[in-house]
């Protein structure tokens, strides 16, 4: 027979303050199989917790009902609770008097007290009918899968690695490094990218037990935490690494040119080639595209039609170590994980919807990364910031600022965070370059809310003069070999006309392209802006709803560098700790089946949104649903779905709801 427990939770006077308690635990004591009922401060403090232990040993309790507040917040702190008084965790039952009752009620002594007492009464009536259950101890793979190379995900990775365990590294492109790679100096220190982001990214590539897979994806995870499958295509190179010296000899000879993607198209490349100096692993791929002899075996594929193209092969010609492999094919390689994290990176936003800036019409409309990548020393200009138009150095610059952030008009509605920021250093960079170029600055509001952020934007003001314009640009246009820029000044209520040697757009921030199918593949949350979403934006900021899968940097939202290394660092440490356990506790209160009912109609299968039901074949040839309770999170779609009734989730049966609505409409 149930020996229940009732234990009401002022919470200071977050539900005291509304909900008259002792009419409430008077109540609760005249319900069905309580035995006992007493109100507490504080439930949740050492002293509440030390009752609730003495009541339950001294009543002998076999069920207790806790109303405070969220079970969100404190549930598992209550089933630890009660299991160290030898009472097994799941005979628990929280009401929410403090969301459901206090807080809503503010104005309403006694609604929120009748409401409360219904409450207590629901979950009395839940509880008496609740089974112990029993957690699943699964074993871990201890490795860990990072999905993304820069500098959150290189963070993650070492810290992994230097905890002991073996990680896998897939960066899609040929090199890691990320967009820091393409910076030139950070702020707000001015200290060079490369400097202090090649250590780490030669680390990478020397750590004994990192694993990196460059020019690669993951296309496929199956599984659940501690037992994940990854699929991953390692894409074809044409370079034999292993043979490969990363001599150079190739990439200097090749007669074919692209764009530099790493130059963001003011510089070019070769057809083999390394993105960058100090690119990691320092071998090259071939892109197939533009390689002379990919086209010329397309042109003997198409069945010889058109002009000949040249056979080429120079590469291949001049190898010392015959490294060139033609043969080379896409490979599929089956890796298993206990944890995986995306860091994915962001893109930058595409500023040729702004028409009235003249970005991709007027070649002297350029983005700020692309200034980035003329102001580095290894960049095409070797750090000579010239016109794209007429290679002359610039002596009036004009920044735009939220080119893609902030504006409704192109579904950009958040802040990209970075711009202030990076404007404030690129005028004073500029400043330094040349101390006759003269920085103007169109400005919404200036957002530098980081450590010595401030102060750094007044430096761009006082030491390097640059004028800050509070108001938008409403257009740019050419003009006697000036970009005329029209705007407005806010502050002063006036417009304002600037001729212009360059206009530089500060383009907001993006998730990178398939971020929206990676989360799919993986069963994790994204946002409407398609950045992928946290547990909890406070309490699990770097854990998802899928069990051993975190986040990192940001593929998550808008954030700086240093923001983006404590993330990988985050979610290092919360990987490192799921696998330093040998065995996993399975959360019981999932969904399960009984076979006989079902008719094997998968409607459950199609509502399962975590790939969670199986089907399986009984001995007589039917069809029926399988569990997979490592994916299962209980959420009761499949419960709802299933037409026979076949389906039920545990810690919240039939039997039990059922007895609540009853208890509810006595």
């Amino acid at each position: 027979m149930a020996r229940i427990g009732v234990f009401i939770c002022h919470c200071g006077s977050n539900i005291a303050g509304t909900v008259d308690i002792p009419r409430v635990v008077a109540e609760a004591q005249k319900l069905p199989m309580v035995v006992h009922a007493e109100d507490n401060e504080y439930t949740c403090s050492e002293v509440g917790q030390r009752s609730l232990r003495e009541a339950i040993q001294e009543h002998r309790l076999n069920r207790v009902v806790i109303g405070a507040c969220s079970p969100r917040m404190h549930e598992n702190t209550f089933r630890n609770t009660v299991a160290s008084a030898g009472l097994n965790p799941y005979l628990l039952e929280m009401a929410n008097l403090r969301e459901h009752a206090s807080w809503v009620h503010g104005d309403q002594r006694e609604a929120a007290t009748v409401k409360a007492i219904d409450l207590i009464r629901a979950a009395v009536a839940k509880v008496a009918r609740a089974q112990p259950l029993f957690a699943r101890q699964i074993g871990v793979t201890k490795r860990a899968l990072v999905i993304g190379g820069g500098i959150a995900g290189i963070q993650c990775a070492l810290d992994i690695a230097n905890a002991g365990f073996e990680v896998v590294l897939v960066e899609r492109t040929p090199s890691i490094g990320g967009r820091m790679a393409q910076l030139d100096k950070t702020f707000p220190t001015l200290d060079c990218s490369a400097c202090i982001l090649t250590p780490k990214m030669v680390e990478v590539g020397q750590h004994p037990r990192i694993r990196l897979l460059t020019y690669a994806e993951v296309k496929e995870v199956r599984g659940f935490v501690g037992n994940f499958e990854a699929d991953i295509l390692q894409k074809a190179r044409h370079v034999d690494h292993d043979k490969c010296l990363g001599c150079g000899i190739c990439w200097q000879k090749c007669p074919a040119r692209a764009p530099s993607e790493f130059d963001m198209g003011v510089g070019q490349r070769t057809a083999i080639y390394i993105p960058f100096a100090q690119a990691v692993p320092g071998k090259p791929v071939i892109d197939r595209e533009h390689c002379r002899y990919q086209q010329y075996l397309e042109w003997q594929r198409a069945g010889a039609e058109g002009k000949k193209p040249p056979e080429c092969r120079i590469c291949e010609k001049l190898c010392p170590v015959g490294a060139i492999d033609w043969e080379q094919r896409d490979e599929m390689i089956t890796e298993e994980f206990g944890a995986i994290v995306v860091a994915t990176g962001y893109k930058t936003f595409d500023h040729s919807v702004y028409g009235e800036y003249g970005g991709g019409r007027y070649p002297d409309v350029i983005t700020s990364l692309q200034l980035e990548r003329l102001m580095s020393a290894s960049g095409p200009t070797l750090g000579e910031v010239t016109r794209p138009s007429d290679g002359q150095p610039p002596k009036t610059v004009v920044f735009i600022s939220c080119v893609g952030s902030r504006d409704d008009s192109v579904g950009r509605p958040y802040c990209s965070k970075v711009c202030c920021m990076y404007l404030a250093k690129q005028s004073i960079m500029l400043k330094e370059h040349d101390p006759e170029v003269q920085s103007y600055i169109f400005y919404i509001d200036i957002r530098a809310g980081g450590k010595n952020y401030e102060e750094f934007v007044r430096r761009a003001q006082e030491e390097a003069g640059t004028v800050y314009i509070r108001g938008r640009v409403s257009k740019t246009y050419p003009e006697k070999g000036k970009l005329i820029v029209w705007g407005e000044d806010s502050l002063m209520g006036r417009p304002v006309q600037i001729a212009a040697d360059l206009v530089v757009l500060a383009t907001g921030i993006e998730p990178s392209e398939g971020a929206i199918e990676l989360a799919q593949t993986l069963h994790i949350s994204y946002d409407v802006h398609s950045f992928l979403v946290e547990a909890h934006p406070k309490l699990r900021p770097v854990e998802t709803m899928t069990d051993g899968v975190f986040l990192a940097g940001t593929a998550m939202g808008p954030m700086d560098i240093p923001d983006s290394v404590a993330q990988g660092s985050a979610a290092a440490a919360k990987v490192c700790g799921l696998l330093s356990k040998d065995t996993l506790a399975l959360e019981p209160m999932v969904a399960n089946v009984n076979a006989v009912k079902c008719v094997g109609c998968l409607l459950c299968q199609q509502v399962c949104p975590f790939k969670a039901i199986d089907t399986e074949t009984l001995r007589d040839g039917r069809i029926v649903v399988r569990i997979n309770e490592g994916l299962c999170k209980g959420c009761g779609l499949c419960v709802s779905a299933c037409r026979p009734g076949a389906m039920n989730l545990r810690g919240f049966s039939n039997e039990q709801l059922l007895a609540q609505v009853k208890a509810l409409t006595r």
